[in-house]
This record gives C-alpha cells, structure tokens and sequence, in this order.
C-alpha cells in the first residue's frame, strides 16, 4: 500500500485548470520526484497536499486514510520561496519555528545546536537573519523543516541557489532521511538531481499526468537501443561492413581510439553488431546509451505538445 496517494485531483481557478485529475502514489521511505515545466500545476498539488488550499474533487489519502488538518505536523514543508524574519536572531527563530511543530523550547534548542554544528553555522546562532547568506539561510530552513522528523517530507527545488559543495551536503542528508525511514517528495526541474536521489517520478504537464513510475523503468522504457564504442582500425568502410539494420548515427575519429554510435533496427541484437565489427575492428569498449531523465522529460514533453 502506498504511503501517501493523491486520487483524481482536479483544481480549477477563474479561468485556468491547474490540475486535471491527477493522481499519484508515494510508496513508503522512498523519494519521489514531481516533475514537470513552469505552470505545469505541481506548486498546486504541493499547496493541497500541505492543506494550504483544497482539491475541488478528488481524495488525497495519508498512510491509507483521508488527509486530515492534525496531519500537518507529520509533515515537512520547503518551499521554493524561502522565507525568514530578517530581524530576528537566527537561535531564536529556529527554536520558535520547532516550537510551532510541536517541540519544545529544550527539545528544539538541544537538537537545532547539533544540526547547527554538523551544517558548520553555529557561530550565527545569536546573529541577525538579515547578516546571513542566501545559502545559509537555506540551511537553516531545510534545518527547521526536519527537525521535528515528519514522516513526509516536501522539498520544493531544495538545491536552488547552493553551490556544488553545499548541494552534495543536501543530497547526502535527504538520502539518509529517506534510509531512515521517511517519505519525501520532491519537486524540482534539475533532471541531475532526480537521476541522483529519486526512487519513483511523476512528470506533469499542462495540468495533467503524462509519465510515472521507478526511474529505472522509465529509462528502460525509452531506451533507443543505441550502442556507442570506442575502437581502433578501420574507419572509412564501415558503412560498407555494416547490413542495413545497423544504422551509424555518428562517427569520430580521436588521437588513440575512434568513436562509433550505432542504432539496431528492425530486432538485431548487440551480439550481431559486434560480430560483424570484429574482423575489423580492436574494440576497447562497448556500451548501451542509455537516455538520460532530461532527454525523457523534453521528449515526452514535447510528444504531449504534439496531441
């Protein structure tokens, strides 16, 4: 049983229908990937899900019951738009958002330090908001939303604005969050970063679903059975070795080894291409092209253009 689900989400505003009978399942302890381009209607599923606006029909269920307004505090919120008081000392915030949660004012100070230290900000604890850095600020807030540890976990472009050092430091943590039992959506448009840390996607687009399932199974899914090798020997004759179900899409010659991508048709097989280079060719590797989550995403996004 899934986790969290969303059943046939429909939200319509003056005007614009944001989402159109959308539906997903969220297995338990897994990160899952909401995709899709600007406008595409995930912001408004995140609102729905976080009880900030409702569905006009539709049924969005938590650990198999209806979503309930006491659910909020078994769930973990960054928005995309961050947002701290300037004015106010950072310790002081943090312990006073904690406390919203549920926490304690000992509890929250006790475990905030810890995360503090281990983000290496604990010298800005009695500092302005307003002294601080974009990216430290952003610490703070991915900080505040784990800290009660929720069950489900909503990050929205959590790694917007880090530097590469900064975002690798989230990446590890959301994946240990995940090891460690919890349920993370995540929404974002850096195809990377979903090929990195999401376990299951969903792609939306102009307010419907067009694409879900494991990653795995999508990249197996659109594969194009391409092959790409490197080799030493022959290079202008190919063409003439190779029988028409072997198409050669590209081909490079290099210093040490030439290059050759290669599309099989029409149900040929890996083990027939290499046959067929063999007594030409010394090949020093061999390999699937596989298409990445950015190819798939433009793809099927423009395939859902086109209908």
């Amino acid at each position: 049983m899934a986790f969290f689900e969303a059943k046939d989400i429909i939200k319509q505003y003056a005007g614009h229908k944001a989402l159109n009978k959308v539906s997903i399942s969220v297995p338990k302890g897994s990160i899952f990937g909401l995709l899709g381009p600007n406008g595409a209607g995930k912001t408004t599923l995140i609102r729905i899900i976080n009880q900030i606006t409702g569905p006009d029909s539709g049924v969005v269920l938590f650990n198999g019951n209806p979503l309930v307004p006491n659910d909020i505090t078994r769930i973990g919120y960054l928005p995309e738009e961050r947002g701290l008081y300037k004015k106010m000392k950072v310790g002081e915030q943090a312990v006073y958002l904690a406390q919203l949660k549920g926490m304690n004012q000992k509890e929250a100070t006790k475990k905030l330090k810890v995360w503090f230290d281990k983000f290496d900000i604990l010298q800005w604890w009695d500092k302005k908001v307003e002294e601080l850095s974009k990216g430290m600020q952003q610490k703070i807030q991915f900080i505040v939303t784990i800290l009660h540890e929720p069950e489900l976990l909503i990050f929205d472009e959590p790694f917007s604005g880090f530097d590469p050092i900064n975002a690798n430091l989230l990446k590890k943590e959301i994946l240990e969050l995940r090891d460690k039992g919890a349920t993370i959506i995540f929404s974002t448009h850096n195809m990377g970063s979903v090929e990195e840390i999401c376990d299951h996607i969903a792609l939306i687009n102009k307010s419907e679903k067009i694409l879900d399932g494991p990653v795995d199974q999508i990249k197996k899914k659109y594969r194009t059975n391409t092959y790409e090798l490197t080799y030493t020997g022959e290079f202008d004759k190919l063409e003439q070795v190779l029988n028409p179900d072997f198409e050669i899409v590209e081909q490079q010659k290099g210093i040490e080894h030439n290059t050759l991508t290669v599309k099989l048709n029409n149900g040929s097989t890996s083990n027939e291409l290499l046959a067929q280079l063999l007594p030409y060719l010394n090949i020093v590797s061999f390999s699937e092209i596989i298409p990445s989550m950015n190819d798939i995403f433009i793809r099927v996004v423009n395939e859902n253009k086109k209908i």
